[in-house]
């Protein structure tokens, strides 16, 4: 079954939210071109290590902790936490300014390694990201989870978003547009799925001209305002 137009389905979140509604909402967290990916590894480390720790557990908690984090990973500057050892270890697990998750930890020093070998490859993380294409976010989701620590499709993907690489969110209201649009039958868990999804993304990126990250979204509101 071929897919509906994007340009269909914009009006469906038109309907939802009016056309100026909608021109707001996508403003509210900076509608168009993705960010430049031109931080530093330490910010690349950061923003993983927030993922990381606000999987399961309040965003805003985490945010409100966050400068405590920065002062306790030493700025995740990815050299010295990769080399973080059963000292700093104690240590951190001691910190009241973080949330002290052992397992946790240990990913955040794990994927200063992995920051650290991807930039020696790269010359840089976020030229790294810069050479993954945004057609295949899924191969990248894979590789995360391959070579990452703690870092599965969905925290790969707040990350990937908020970090300044060009995203789609399989967020609830997402997938109930994705099954809306026969796209899968249920969340996409199998590689066929995902396969679908990629497809379903490239395919309304290339009609519409919008970054993923917009096209993302706009299935989001397509679905209905929220409560």
């Amino acid at each position: 079954m071929p897919l509906r137009k994007f340009s269909e389905i914009v009006k469906l979140a038109e309907k939802h939210h009016g056309k100026a509604g909608l021109e707001a909402k996508l403003a509210e967290h900076g509608g168009g071109k993705p960010g430049s990916l031109k931080q530093t590894d330490d910010r690349f480390l950061a923003g993983m290590s927030k993922a990381v720790f606000s999987a399961g557990f309040s965003w805003e908690v985490i945010e409100k902790k966050w400068l405590g984090f920065e002062e306790a990973f030493d700025h995740f500057d990815p050299h010295r936490v990769s080399f973080y050892a059963d000292r700093e270890i104690a240590r951190l697990l001691k910190d009241t300014r973080i949330v002290r998750n052992g397992a946790k930890i240990q990913a955040t020093i794990a994927n200063a390694r992995f920051v650290v070998d991807t930039a020696k490859q790269h010359g840089s993380f976020a030229k790294f990201l810069k050479g993954w294409p945004t057609t295949d976010q899924v191969g990248l989701l894979e590789h995360f989870r391959k070579n990452a620590s703690h870092l599965g499709p969905a925290g790969a993907m707040y990350f990937l978003r908020f970090n300044g690489w060009d995203a789609f969110i399989l967020s609830p209201d997402v997938i109930k547009a994705l099954i809306r649009e026969k796209v899968v039958s249920k969340a996409p868990t199998s590689k066929a799925d995902m396969k679908a999804v990629q497809a379903a993304f490239n395919a309304w990126t290339a009609e519409s001209g919008l970054p993923q990250k917009d096209v993302s979204r706009i299935l989001s509101f397509s679905v209905g305002p929220s409560a």
